[in-house]
């Protein structure tokens, strides 16, 4: 059994279409929508080839109307780009990101898995960074020898206890100091985080076409060039 594991993609259809690894199933851990510019090709791709996802705080967003409770650094970023997404999707595509689960408990072989986007205690908006203790107790909450989560956007692979949790870093907007797309692979017990290029100018392109201030189209475009986040001017 090979399981690819991706999250955090972002309306970058670009970055997904370029994933080429083969796979038994394909399991997304949330964050469809925003802040790239192809929403409805990467949920309809997600439709059909995935078969387990679950909600992000930018589906539930888009799916419900709700702030997506960004930090102060991407608020901006996030509501001129939850404007753009609300208006080029349908209704049939919110429904579907509203009924995303917020977390899966499932079990392949003799391994169980957890599946959430951000932390089990707070599946949307939990922010938790890789070392923190905070970790130690949330793997403490659930039954499963496997934690799989997202929203960071930084891969992860940390022992805790007997659990393993693993974040398999972001693959339309990674935030690692390089633009290469991040994902997770499980295979017979086994998990590696990998990476690939993709052709990031081509939706570097696209963003720049978006309706948004320039502003904002510029730090997107930076942060899918170079895998960081640029620093604001002081006033």
């Amino acid at each position: 059994m090979r399981i690819v594991i991706i999250s955090d993609i972002h309306g970058n259809f670009d970055a997904l279409s370029a994933l080429r690894e083969t796979y038994d199933e394909l399991w997304v851990l949330g964050d469809l929508v925003n802040y790239g510019p192809e929403p409805e090709p990467v949920i309809d791709f997600v439709r059909f080839k995935a078969s387990v996802v679950v909600r992000g705080n930018h589906d539930n967003s888009i799916g419900l109307n709700e702030d997506p409770r960004c930090s102060s650094r991407f608020r901006a970023m996030a509501e001129a780009t939850r404007r753009y997404t609300d208006s080029v999707l349908g209704p049939d595509y919110k429904t579907y990101l509203r009924n995303l689960p917020l977390h899966v408990e499932l079990q392949r072989g003799n391994t169980r898995f957890y599946l959430c986007h951000a932390v089990p205690s707070d599946p949307l908006f939990g922010y938790c960074e890789a070392e923190s203790p905070r970790w130690l107790q949330e793997a403490e909450s659930v039954d499963a020898d496997v934690i799989l989560v997202g929203h960071t956007h930084v891969p992860i692979m940390r022992t805790l206890g007997s659990r393993v949790m693993v974040n398999p870093g972001s693959l339309g907007q990674p935030k690692t100091g390089s633009p290469e797309a991040q994902y997770a692979v499980w295979e017979d017990g086994k998990i590696e985080l990998k990476s690939y290029r993709y052709p990031a100018e081509t939706t570097v392109a696209k963003i720049q076409t978006l309706p948004i201030d320039a502003i904002l189209r510029d730090e997107l475009s930076g942060i899918l060039r170079t895998g960081k986040i640029p620093q604001t001017k002081e006033k």
